[in-house]
Order: C-alpha cells, then structure tokens, then sequence
C-alpha cells in the first residue's frame, strides 16, 4: 500500500514524508487502516504532540534559568516532568479535575484539527511510519520521566526517613499522602527497589523489542501509582496519569498481537513496520537520541547520588545542637517566674521537645498549628524553608535554629511560613548527659525556663526486629 503523501502537498513536505519513509522496507505491504483507525490516530498524534513536543516557550524559559556550572539534579527533574502549560500551573488548582485544564485545551486543539487532516488527506489509507514515529517520541518521553523518578526512589530522596518527630506525631495528624510516604519511606531498601523497577521499565522503552515488557512493568507499579495519587492526595495525579496515558497508547499497538495469541490462540505476526534505518540523515536522528537518552540518564544518576550522599535535599544541611538529638520530657516549665504544672491543655506550657540530628527542634504544646499544604516535592536552598518535615500534618510546632557554641545560645524561627512571625532566643546549659536546660525570650517576649528531660527510649525501627532488644 502506499504511504506517499498526496500530490498536492507542498514539496517540502513531500521531502520530510519522502525522508520519513524511507525507514519503511520497499517489500514491505503495509496494510490498510480503517477509517475510525485513521481518525483516532489523527486526535493522538496532535493531542499528544501538544503534550509532548517543546512548543510552549516556559519550557525554554525554565532552561535558560538554570545555573548550569552549579547544576543540581532538581533542575533536571522539573524539565523532565513538564508538559506543555497553556495555563500556568501556579493558575491551576493543586487537586481535583481543574489540574487538567491544560489537556482539555489540547484535546479541544485536537479535535477540529483531525477534523481538518482528515479533509486534508482523504488519500491516504494508512500511518504506519508516522505512527512509528509518535511512538518513538512518546517512548523516550515516559522513559525520561521514569529514569527521574527512579533515581530518586533508588536513592531514598523522594521519601526520606521519618524524622524523630514525625514518630511521635498522632497518626491522625497526618493528611493522607503524609501517611503514604512515611509508610514508604520506613523501609528504605523497599523504596530502592521500587525506584529499580522504574529504571528497568524505563530502559526496556529504550529498545524498540522490549517495550511491550517496559509497559507491562509501568502498568503493574506506575498504575498503582496513579490510583495512589489521586486517593492519597500526593498533588502528582496530572504526572501519573499523564505517564499511564503514554504507556497505554504505546500497549495499543500490541492488543491486537496479544488477544490473538493468548485469547484466540493462533499464532502472532511481528509487527507491520520493520524499521530499516537506510538513510544517513535518519541514522544520525536514531544515535543522536540514544546518546542523548544515555548521557541524560548518566548525568542525573550522578546528580541524584551527589545530592544523597551529601545534602538530601529535603532535610536541611546543618548540623543539630551536639549530642542533642532526642526525645525530651519537659520536667520543668515557668513562664514570667510563675511555674506550670504539666497539662495537655494549657496554651503555653510544652508538654515535650525533640531535637533532630539536624538544625530543627519540635514542640509539642496545647495551641493550633495551621497546615502547610505545600507540594511533597518542593525545593528549597535554605534550611528553615525545607518544609518536608513538617508539610502535611498539625502535630508538633517546628523550629529552625542558629546555635551559638561561644555564648551557648540557640535562636530560634517557626519554619512553617503560616507562623514565621514567631521567633525564641534561648540560653542552653547541659548539667548533665541527659539534661537540658533553656532560659530565656518565648514568641509573645515572656521569658521562659524549661528544663527538659531525654528519655532513652528504644525504637524498634532503629534497634531491629530481628535483634533482642531490652526495653
């Protein structure tokens, strides 16, 4: 069957069709398609090209603002998630079906233009090569994506462990994606294995041969992603369903293959187009993406692990108060001289305190917490605005500190940005191992004295399940 364009086209048309083509064997009998066949590819490849392609001009703004000498592997990651935004995310509601504004635009494009194509070209009775290529583009798009998210799943940064606070934070504190990445990130070596299925799904999309077994891979574990994100209120459905679309459209070239072979039981013919990479110039598109795939992959696994090893960058870089780290019960508290007994319900008596390995000590007091919905994928330089630890729930009051080793001082801000406003300035004294005494200025300019009290609590998940443990 032939696959030539129609006479009327513009000769330089006629050339890319010409150039495109040639992959396709001459001996090669293309079969024809059906006419609902023709017009539903017609709707995909412009609705997914708009998706796809880098035709909005933020794309390249983004490039531009990168620092490239200092690259961190974030830079890397937002371009690998971004699709084409008619409307600006910022624009856009963080849940619910408005996040999709962008794909109704692109399919509302979509429409009238099949429409037109198909009026255009009422010749043509088949796109096999055209459809070869869309799926070429829409292969190496979900691998990008997935070699990100897999890194960072292979290196636990997507889901750090959960902070001594977060331990001692009321289950029902927590939103639900809170609840999912804590549930994850417990078992780390169990978050590297998932992010390995996903770098393996991605590099069995990177061979034509193999995609059907890439696929079958991001149906079985990105799926339930998907289903995760929308139930759990994670703030990623567009990106997942966006990933499961593009592996859906990529297994609908197999149905017909597979339904004849495991449901009919007759046998399966390979594929109806057997690329043939004669040309040059195609020979050089077909290397120039393998290396670009493979140097990308090369370059964000290193960026990825650079940034484990040495400044995750959820959890902020600065070291916590020496020999801190631990949870404290507040043995004594007085407020302007006058003494408070403990209580659950008193506004300004803590009822507990817990430093961090890092520059973050949590409070837990009788006063309400407003919620920072920030994205679970933010990304901040600054320590008192990495709010990973405390995004998401409405447990404890979390603070950043400056230690003063010198004059044994520690200022300290609220990290949540609803709450900035309330700063401390406090002496520390350490009488002893497992005492800490603070002294000093609260939020509201009382002073304060609190004698804390480190309780050495054992925590299965530190000691092991497999190991005696005396409690």
């Amino acid at each position: 069957m032939s696959t030539t364009a129609p006479s009327k086209d513009p000769s330089g048309w006629k050339k890319v069709q010409s150039l495109l083509q040639s992959i396709a064997s001459p001996n090669q009998q293309l079969q024809e398609w059906k006419s609902w066949e023709r017009n539903l590819f017609r709707f995909f490849f412009i609705f997914l090209s708009l998706l796809i392609l880098p035709i909005d001009w933020k794309f390249y703004k983004e490039i531009l603002a990168i620092d490239w000498v200092n690259l961190h592997f974030h830079d890397l990651f937002r371009l690998s998630k971004y699709q084409t935004q008619f409307i600006s995310s910022e624009h856009l509601p963080q849940w619910g079906v408005g996040q999709f504004a962008n794909w109704a635009i692109a399919a509302a494009i979509a429409v009238p233009g099949a429409i037109i194509w198909g009026i255009k070209d009422k010749g043509r009775k088949e796109y096999n090569v055209l459809y070869y290529w869309l799926r070429v583009i829409v292969r190496y798009r979900l691998a990008i994506v997935l070699i990100t998210y897999g890194f960072i799943k292979f290196f636990p940064l997507q889901m750090p462990y959960p902070s001594l606070s977060n331990l001692f934070t009321n289950y029902g504190d927590f939103f639900a994606w809170k609840i999912y990445f804590q549930t994850v990130a417990i078992a780390p070596k169990y978050q590297a294995f998932l992010g390995f299925v996903e770098i393996l799904a991605a590099l069995l999309l990177f061979n034509r041969r193999t995609v059907t077994f890439g696929v079958g891979l991001i149906f079985g574990f990105i799926g339930n992603v998907a289903v995760v994100n929308g139930f759990y209120d994670i703030g990623e459905q567009v990106l997942s369903t966006f990933i499961v679309l593009l592996a859906a459209f990529l297994f609908v070239f197999d149905i017909p293959r597979l339904w004849r072979l495991l449901i009919s039981e007759k046998p399966a013919y390979a594929n109806r187009l057997i690329p043939s990479y004669g040309d040059k110039v195609l020979r050089q598109v077909r290397t120039g993406l393998r290396t670009a795939f493979l140097l990308f992959t090369f370059l964000f696994a290193y960026k990825a692990y650079d940034n484990f090893v040495s400044d995750p960058y959820k959890i902020p870089r600065t070291p916590g108060l020496k020999n801190a780290f631990g949870y404290y019960n507040v043995k004594e508290f007085s407020i302007n001289n006058r003494v408070i007994p403990y209580s659950k319900t008193d506004k300004d008596r803590w009822q507990d305190v817990i430093f961090e390995k890092w520059s973050t000590l949590t409070i837990k007091v009788n006063r309400p917490v407003k919620i920072d919905f920030s994205s679970a994928e933010e990304v901040h330089d600054k320590d008192i605005d990495r709010n990973y630890e405390l995004a998401g729930f409405a447990g404890r009051h979390y603070f950043y500190y400056e230690t003063d080793t010198v004059n044994h001082t520690l200022s300290l801000q609220n990290k949540n940005k609803n709450h900035r406003n309330e700063k401390l300035f406090l002496a520390y004294q350490t009488p002893n191992d497992s005492t800490l005494v603070l002294s000093g200025i609260n939020e509201n300019n009382d002073s304060i004295r609190v004698v804390l009290n480190r309780i050495d609590k054992k925590y299965m998940m530190f000691e092991g399940r497999r190991r005696p443990v005396k409690l």
